[in-house]
This record gives C-alpha cells, sequence and structure tokens, in this order.
C-alpha cells in the first residue's frame, strides 16, 4: 500500500490519508486477528502435557514437605 504526495501537502495530512487507506483496506484489522492465534495441539500432547505438569507438581509438593525446597514468600525481608 503506498500514497503519492501531492503538490503542496503537508506530511501530516499524507500520513492521514495513508492512515485511511490502511484502515478501508482491513488489513490492521486482519493483522489483529491473526496476532494471538495459536493452533490446537493434537488429543495426545495435551495429555501428555497435562500429565507431566500434574508430575512436577507432586514432584514439587514432596520435595516441600521433606524441605528439600524453601518455600518462596513474596516480600519476605
Amino acid at each position: 500500500m503506498f500514497v503519492r504526495k501531492k503538490e503542496g501537502e503537508t506530511i501530516g495530512s499524507l500520513l492521514y490519508r495513508f492512515s485511511k487507506k490502511v484502515q478501508q483496506s482491513g488489513i490492521l484489522k486482519e493483522a489483529k486477528k491473526r496476532r494471538f492465534f495459536k493452533r490446537s495441539q493434537n488429543r495426545n500432547k495435551r495429555k501428555l502435557a497435562a500429565m507431566y505438569r500434574e508430575e512436577r507438581m507432586k514432584e514439587v509438593v514432596k520435595n516441600k514437605k521433606m524441605g528439600l525446597v524453601k518455600e518462596k514468600r513474596p516480600f519476605s525481608r
């Protein structure tokens, strides 16, 4: 997308015309829509990730009970 400067036109009005063209074309709308698009994972991959998180949490809780890991305190002095 491009806009040519008219004779005697200020930079501000040129930018205004350019931004209007971009908005009318829908480029920004499409870019914002795709910005946070995330492909869906297959079921097996989701299950494996959940199992891994669960096992990891069990290990952390076990280590805390045994005193191997100190609990982090927010705003400790």
